[in-house]
This record gives C-alpha cells, sequence and structure tokens, in this order.
C-alpha cells in the first residue's frame, strides 16, 4: 500500500512554508521555494502528496502561537525519518531551550562526539521540520549566524522573535 503524505501552504511572517505530514505525525516543514525537491523526493520514495484542507490544522495553530510569541515549546507530534545519527542530532535540538543558542561543537559533545561538529552540521541541515525542530538554534563557535535551508534573514528572526518573547514572558 502507497503511503500518503498530506500537505498544507501556511502562511507566517517570514513567507509561505509548507507543512506536510503522515498518519504519524509532521514529516516536513519547509519553505514554499524548497515544495519541488520535496515533492520529488517523495515520489522517488513511493510517496504520495495529497494537498488536504485541515489536515495540519494543529501544527498551524501551534505555528501561529510561536510566531505571536506565546508558545515556546511545540506539542505536535512528528514523524521524523533520516539515519539515527539525524534523529538523535534533531532530538537534541528539542531540548535547546527557547530563545537559547547552542554551537555546532555543543551539539557534537551533547552527543558524546565533539570532534562531529562537521556531521552536526549536516544531520542539522537535513531537519525535515524547520522551526518546530529548532535547528535555527545552533550557530557557529564564534556565535555568528551560519547555514540555515531557509536562510540566514529568517534565521536570524526567529532568534530575534525568540528573544524578543523571552524577555516579555
Amino acid at each position: 500500500m502507497k503511503e500518503t503524505f498530506y500537505f498544507n501552504r501556511y502562511d507566517s511572517p517570514l513567507g509561505t512554508y509548507i507543512i506536510g505530514s503522515s498518519s504519524r505525525g509532521v514529516v516536513c516543514v519547509k519553505t514554499e521555494s524548497r515544495m519541488t525537491s520535496l515533492m520529488a523526493q517523495w515520489r522517488k520514495k513511493g510517496i504520495e502528496a495529497k494537498e488536504a484542507a485541515g489536515q495540519n490544522d494543529r501544527v498551524i495553530a501551534e505555528l501561529d502561537a510561536y510566531f505571536a510569541g506565546d508558545l515556546h515549546e511545540f506539542t505536535v507530534l512528528f514523524d521524523l525519518r533520516g539515519t539515527e545519527f539525524q534523529r538523535r542530532v534533531w532530538e537534541l535540538l528539542l531540548n535547546i531551550p527557547y530563545g537559547e543558542t547552542r554551537s555546532y561543537w555543543q551539539v557534537a559533545s551533547a552527543l558524546g562526539r565533539p570532534k562531529a561538529s562537521r556531521a552536526v552540521g549536516q544531520a542539522v541541515g537535513t531537519n525535515p521540520v524547520a522551526i518546530i525542530v529548532p535547528c535555527h538554534r545552533v550557530i557557529g563557535s564564534g556565535g555568528g549566524l551560519v547555514g540555515y535551508g531557509g536562510g540566514l534573514h529568517r534565521k536570524q528572526a526567529l532568534l530575534e522573535l525568540e528573544a524578543e518573547s523571552s524577555t516579555r514572558h
């Protein structure tokens, strides 16, 4: 039986995102510009993609609350697909507190592999669930903004939103 992912467009303050989910949870939150390559990847894996109004309403509600500065931790279920190492990195990203950042080296060290900063960077770069799995909270060892699939302007905006919201609460 062919697997189906259900997707919706989400208009955020930072542009349009595509939200995709399986029967088990959220599989992706990606910028709309990455939609074509995302659909091609799904087709290669034999996954059917269907636009389905209402399918991702809970994710959208949580993203709305996040962008309003009212939600600091997402509660939606995930269906994260990747290698064991990638999933370990993504799970660790979920433990970076709202409004805080970690360097690639700090993430690698937390995994018990301090020399694996580059591998961590690759795993962070392939995070399929942007914003919700907060890869934007990972920065360069010198504190600079480096690498973000949605563009560094979005990474900076997300970090500024969290910094502002953290001081309000």
